[in-house]
C-alpha cells in the first residue's frame, strides 16, 4: 500500500465530512489543507469517486462533497479503493531454488502477507469515517 495515498484519501474524506450539509470543496480547498499540490488532490478524488465514495458537482460552485453518510463508510473501503501495492511488499530477487528456505520462502511469506491484510482490512472495517471525524470534535 502506498501510505501517502490513503493518509491522503482519509483526509480529503475527514474534511468532506466535517463540511457544512450541502457545502462543496474545492480541489484548492483540500490541497491547501494537506499541504499538496492540487493536481495530487485531483487524482485522488477521480479514485475516490470511481469507489463511489465523493462526488463532484461543476461549475462556478463547484467542488466534491461525499456521496454517501460518513456512518455508512468503513474505513476498510478506502484502503481497499486506494491499495494498489501488496501492503509488505514483494522480495527483488529470486531465492535460490536449491536451498530448502529459498524455495519455500516465497510460498510462506506470501501466507503471512494474506493474514497481515486481512487482519488490517477488518481492523478497518470497524472503524467507520465518522467514528474517525469524531476525533476531531
Amino acid at each position: 500500500m502506498n501510505n501517502s495515498r490513503f493518509s491522503t484519501s482519509v483526509h480529503i474524506l475527514t474534511l468532506l465530512a466535517n463540511a457544512a450539509k450541502g457545502e462543496v470543496l474545492t480541489s484548492d480547498y483540500l490541497a491547501g489543507s494537506i499541504n499538496i499540490n492540487p493536481v495530487l488532490v485531483r487524482k485522488e478524488l477521480i479514485n475516490l469517486r470511481k469507489h463511489g465514495l465523493v462526488e463532484s458537482r461543476e461549475g462556478k460552485n463547484g467542488g466534491v462533497y461525499l456521496n454517501k453518510p460518513a456512518d455508512s463508510i468503513c474505513l476498510s473501503e478506502v484502503y481497499q479503493a486506494v491499495q494498489s501495492t501488496p501492503i509488505l511488499g514483494k522480495a527483488k530477487n529470486k531465492p535460490n531454488p536449491a536451498c530448502p528456505v529459498g524455495r519455500q520462502i516465497g510460498a510462506h511469506l506470501e501466507n503471512l502477507y494474506a493474514g497481515a491484510e486481512q487482519a488490517l482490512i477488518q481492523q478497518l472495517g470497524n472503524t467507520t469515517l465518522q467514528q474517525f471525524v469524531d476525533q476531531f470534535i
